[in-house]
């Protein structure tokens, strides 16, 4: 039987474990869930089996980011309550996991992790997890800027591009880099452009947007909708909405401002935003 994402998934999120030891457990039992769990409890996954019932939406969002700026790496490390996530045994795990970061490839944790996590479960006696990471080394010429907002609730990865090296070690360049992963911790955009959103959402839009339009003439009725989906994509299109900090400045505009005086084209190549338990 084939094993599918999902199915891993699955099993992670109700023992907390690892995703080699998931799919090694699936495959063992040809895909059966339940055998897959027996197959783990077997293997001394005995604690973290007791806590599957529970769940770990407690935790904290951590980055690592080179000295030069060119790699970084964000996690997210879950347990049941607020109060394990002040406990110094689980944040000096977390910091442990964080100096590790760099060495996991995207959602694909190295060999090993699954069993630290199992034993601290054991030593913490919550359930533990953690859910998700992300590895990134910068393309071309720009740098990558991490922010954690609300002491671990909500991080941030951004990566700009710029066509000139020494731009990167510009103050101008740096404050815009900082002020851009801000703006996506407080405003959380689900796109960096309208290009990205599916076009069945648009439509899906475009249809309630007609029923609130009916019956005005056809040609009026076309000139409100584009006003009503240009808006739309400047709500949930990062490079359109408003700057946090002067709203009336969108955020293209604010990084052509920034390109202008710093001489150089700065774009946003990407930018991931983890928020707790989300």
């Amino acid at each position: 039987m084939a094993i599918t994402t999902s199915m891993i998934k699955e099993l992670r999120d109700a023992t907390g474990l690892g995703i080699a030891d998931c799919k090694n457990a699936l495959q063992a039992s040809d895909g059966d869930f339940d055998a897959a769990i027996k197959t783990l409890r077997e293997k001394g996954a005995a604690v973290a089996a007791k806590r599957a019932s529970k769940e770990a939406k407690e935790g904290v969002v951590t980055a690592i980011v080179t000295d030069d700026a060119q790699s970084a790496a964000m996690i997210e490390v879950n347990c049941e309550t607020d109060f394990v996530t002040r406990n110094e045994d689980f944040q000096a795990f977390v910091e442990e996991l964080r100096g590790q970061a760099l060495d996991f490839e995207t959602d694909a944790m190295t060999a090993g992790v699954a069993e630290k996590v199992e034993e601290k479960i054991g030593s913490i006696g919550e359930k533990l997890q953690l859910r998700r990471n992300v590895k990134w080394a910068v393309e071309g010429t720009g740098s990558i800027t991490s922010y954690i907002h609300m002491g671990g609730k909500v991080g941030v990865l951004l990566e700009l591009g710029c066509e000139k090296a020494e731009t990167i070690a510009s103050p101008v360049y740096q404050e815009l880099a900082k002020d851009l992963t801000l703006h996506v911790a407080a405003a959380a955009p689900e796109f960096l452009n309208r290009d990205e959103v599916p076009a069945e959402n648009v439509e899906a839009e475009k249809d309630i947007f007609r029923k609130q339009l009916e019956g005005k003439p056809e040609n009026i009725m076309e000139n409100i909708l584009v006003g009503k989906i240009n808006k739309y994509f400047s709500t949930i299109c990062f490079l359109e909405q408003g700057f946090v900090k002067e709203d009336k400045v969108s955020i293209t505009n604010l990084i052509a401002e920034k390109s202008k005086e710093l001489g150089d084209t700065v774009s946003v190549k990407r930018y991931v935003r983890y928020q707790l338990g989300a």
